[in-house]
């Protein structure tokens, strides 16, 4: 078994072999080995998110009532909230999601025609950018508030049940608060891009399975003939038939990405309109204290959840298109060349493939552009709100 998982997108090599160290989607195993590795699988969440969950729970039960100590504390809580779920979505869903990456990764190899590898290379391309764009915000956001702490604090509010302001003590907590959300924000973007990468090679399959219809008379002399030979008729309708099996398999694997992500998607949403007000809100603060060392990370984080959303919403808006145009690309075959039968074969697909291809948050959300509107709307009103709470309640 080796070290780094391979995969034909690169995104999701670099993801699926991080998710495997920290042991949340590892190869089944039995025995002891089985054991052993649910051991590590729930000592990695507690140093990455459990712990710090606790602690911040209880920092909220201290300074209840305070408005702003309320909201520098809630951000990181949220955040973790929805990180731990989606964690645990993983984790027991592994097999279902790693049937579902082996079986996108089948349709990816086998492909040799240099069109369908310029589609397979342009997701790559488009996901590694949100991987690199994601990892680095997060990076900025980590660094960040552990160079803003001032003497004897903590980067992050958070309690504890001792004094964790007296050396050693302070040292050891504030090395595990750094190292653990260092290494806890790559899983998170992990997690985030794995989903999208998966949205994104699913779309891919379907961009494959057009150029597959447009190409379905390829090596089939067609110019100067009315009608194709007998034989010519049979590869052509073997050659559809693959692209529908093909077409179906796809749609199963979108149907899968409901069933496993949906939910967590929807608590991210949720999670990611509060975080974004609440950091707005922090960071509106900060600047207007002054303090501009530690509103660089926080204007990071803030854009950070903003990407997250934005992910999730890009990749489900353009596997819906890419749906669409299955359709068209139907179309684009010679089919007057075809006999009738085939010709009704063929207006059976385009019927079938004009059904555009959704995926919603927990059924409420349709993955979209326009959802990802929605949200900074939404982000922006409860911003709003509570500059007018603080505007009334003056310190």
């Amino acid at each position: 078994m080796g070290f780094i998982v391979n995969n034909a997108n690169n995104s999701l090599r670099v993801c699926l072999t991080l998710l495997k160290v920290v042991g949340f989607l590892t190869p089944p195993q039995t025995g002891v080995y089985s054991f052993f590795l649910w051991v590590y699988c729930f000592a990695s969440f507690m140093f990455l998110v459990g712990g710090i969950i606790i602690a911040q729970t209880g920092a909220m039960f201290q300074i209840w009532g305070d408005l702003a100590l309320m909201t520098s504390a809630s951000f990181l809580l949220f955040t973790n909230l929805a990180f731990a779920l989606k964690i645990i979505n993983v984790v027991v869903r592994r097999r279902q999601i790693q049937a579902m990456i082996d079986d996108a990764e089948d349709d990816l190899v086998a492909e040799d025609r240099e069109e369908g590898r310029d589609i397979i290379q342009s997701c790559n391309r488009e996901t590694t950018k949100f991987l690199c764009l994601e990892a680095l915000l997060s990076l900025i956001t980590v660094f960040g508030w552990a160079a803003s702490a001032e003497k004897n604090q903590l980067p992050l509010r958070a309690w504890y049940p001792y004094d964790a302001s007296k050396s050693p003590a302070y040292e050891l907590t504030y090395f595990n608060q750094s190292s653990s959300v260092m290494v806890a924000s790559m899983v998170n973007t992990c997690l985030d891009v794995m989903v999208a990468s998966i949205i994104a090679v699913c779309r891919c399959r379907l961009g494959l399975v057009g150029l597959s219809l447009r190409r379905l008379c390829e090596g089939i002399p067609v110019i100067g003939k009315d009608t194709l030979t007998l034989d010519e008729e049979k590869t052509v309708q073997f050659r559809l038939r693959q692209c529908v099996i093909k077409h179906e398999a796809a749609l199963k694997s979108t149907r899968l990405i409901q069933r496993c992500f949906s939910y967590p998607i929807l608590a991210q949403f949720t999670v990611s309109a509060v975080i974004i007000c609440v950091t707005a809100y922090q960071l509106a603060m900060e600047l207007n204290n002054g303090n501009r060392v530690r509103s660089i990370p926080m204007a990071s984080y803030l854009l950070c959840m903003m990407l997250q959303v934005y992910i999730y919403c890009y990749q489900g808006n353009q596997l819906t298109e890419e749906s669409y145009e299955i359709s068209g690309a139907a179309y684009e075959c010679p089919w007057y060349k075809c006999s009738l039968r085939m010709q009704r074969s063929l207006l059976i697909v385009m019927l079938r493939t004009r059904r555009a291809v959704q995926l919603t948050a927990g059924g409420f959300m349709t993955l979209s552009l326009s959802c990802f509107t929605s949200i900074i709307k939404a982000s922006y009103t409860f911003f709003t709100v509570l500059k007018q709470v603080e505007d009334r309640n003056p310190k």
